[in-house]
This record gives structure tokens, C-alpha cells and sequence, in this order.
């Protein structure tokens, strides 16, 4: 077991928990490298019929670690952002809910975006800030899940979304007390593991093929390949990360 990511079992449900508290579970290589591996192995294990993925502290995820991102920018380390992640909560064939217990930024908030069921804490918050540092990010998912006007909207503005707000536009399924967040995304993952395991993994897929998100998708990879080697976002994004540093967290 990391320090960085947990795996548990409970019966035909499995857990993801990111545990990087400190860092409001922001994700550097090898929490992305840890997570991405948890994923695949609970998608090839037959006794598994639904997974979660949540985090710890007061955070599902910020995203992408800030520090690392800058260090790569200035060429005095490297960073694959949050690809393997990605890939592999696209790739999972499975049910997947994501637990969002607090703040979910930038990547994290398109990580549980890309999940196929999101159960909120009342005090959740979600930012898609893309636009604020440069980038697309989200720009392929929100669409299928608040319409585009709405997707627009949030990603020009780069705001912050609150619980409420995001169960009234659709973001989020259901937000519960902080205190009962856990507790009903199992509740949620028992009822779903109960049902046959092979039919849901084929409804996932004609849901997913009835609401194909493919050409969004490669357009925002073109799109940020592009931007993530602009001068712009070079300095968006370190101001942003100086910012961070100044406030602490």
C-alpha cells in the first residue's frame, strides 16, 4: 500500500482513495503513474463490477501538481501532466463513481467529469481554469453533461462551482453532508454491483457510444499540444503557481 494512493476491496466494489492530502491530492508523476495502475487493475479484476475514486483531506484533487508543471516548463524536470490518468479512467470498462469530499480543480475536476457518476460533499467545489492558464481543460466533457451553453460559460469564466450550483446544472448526481459523502457513493456502488456485471459493462458502452465524445476529445488534445508550449501559457501558469505559493497550499 503507497502513501500516496490506496486499493480496497468490499465485496464486489473497489476503492481508489488518493491520499497526497497535503498537497490537496494535486497529481505529480507518481501519483498519476499510482492511480492509473489501481485503475487497471481493478478494470481486470472479474470480481470487481464497480470501482470509486475519491480523495482525502479537504480535496478530491487540485490537478495537476503546480510545482512539477513549472519545474518542467523551465526545463529543469519533466512532467506527462496527467495523461495516464486520463487514459485510464477513459479506458475503464467498468462503472465508475467518482466521491468528490472537497475541492476539485483543473484536472481533478475533469478526471471526475470523466467518470460516469459524481457524488458531491455539500462543501465541494469544482473549477475548470483552462482558460485562466492557457489551456483547454474539460472543454471535450462538459458539454455532455451541463449542455454547451452552460460548458461555455464555465470554462470562458474559469469560476469556481459550489455543491449546490453543481447538482442544479447537472455536474453531480447527488450532494450529501461532508460527513455521509463516503458512505453514499458505496451505498450507490452495492446497488449498482448487485446487477450483472457483463451487462454493465455493455450498457456503459452504448451509453457511452449514444453520447461519443471522441472528436472533442482529440480536438482538445491538438488544441493543448499547441498551447502547453506558448509563451502564454508558460507565464499564466507560473504566476498562477506563485500565487499558490504565497497563500500555502
Amino acid at each position: 500500500m503507497s502513501d500516496i494512493c490506496q486499493v480496497e476491496r468490499e465485496g464486489h466494489v473497489g476503492v481508489v482513495r488518493m491520499t497526497r492530502a497535503d498537497k490537496h491530492n494535486a497529481f505529480n508523476r507518481a501519483l498519476d503513474a499510482e492511480v492509473s495502475a489501481a485503475l487497471a487493475d481493478l478494470d481486470a479484476d472479474p470480481d470487481v463490477h464497480v470501482a470509486i475514486i475519491t480523495g482525502t483531506g479537504n480535496a478530491f484533487s487540485a490537478g495537476a501538481d503546480m510545482n512539477e508543471a513549472v519545474a518542467a516548463i523551465e526545463g529543469k524536470g519533466r512532467s506527462e501532466g496527467m495523461a495516464g490518468v486520463y487514459g485510464a479512467v477513459a479506458s475503464f470498462r467498468k462503472p465508475l463513481i467518482a466521491c468528490v469530499n472537497g475541492i476539485c480543480y483543473g484536472g481533478g475536476a475533469l478526471v471526475a467529469s470523466m467518470c460516469d457518476i459524481r457524488v458531491a460533499s455539500d462543501n465541494a467545489a469544482f473549477r475548470f481554469p483552462g482558460a485562466a492558464y492557457g489551456l483547454v481543460v474539460g472543454g471535450s466533457q462538459l458539454p455532455r453533461l451541463i449542455g454547451p451553453a452552460a460548458a461555455k460559460e464555465l470554462l470562458f469564466t474559469a469560476r469556481v462551482v459550489h455543491a449546490e450550483e453543481a447538482l442544479r446544472i447537472g455536474l453531480v448526481n447527488a450532494v450529501v453532508p461532508h460527513a455521509q459523502v463516503f458512505e453514499t457513493a458505496m451505498e450507490m456502488a452495492r446497488l449498482i454491483a448487485a446487477n450483472s456485471p457483463e451487462a454493465l459493462i455493455a450498457t456503459k458502452e452504448v451509453v457511452d457510444r449514444a453520447t461519443e465524445v471522441d472528436a472533442g476529445q482529440h480536438a482538445e488534445a491538438e488544441w493543448n499540444r499547441g498551447l502547453r508550449v506558448s509563451p502564454e501559457h508558460h507565464d499564466r501558469f507560473r504566476a498562477a503557481a506563485e500565487r499558490v505559493a504565497k497563500r500555502g497550499t
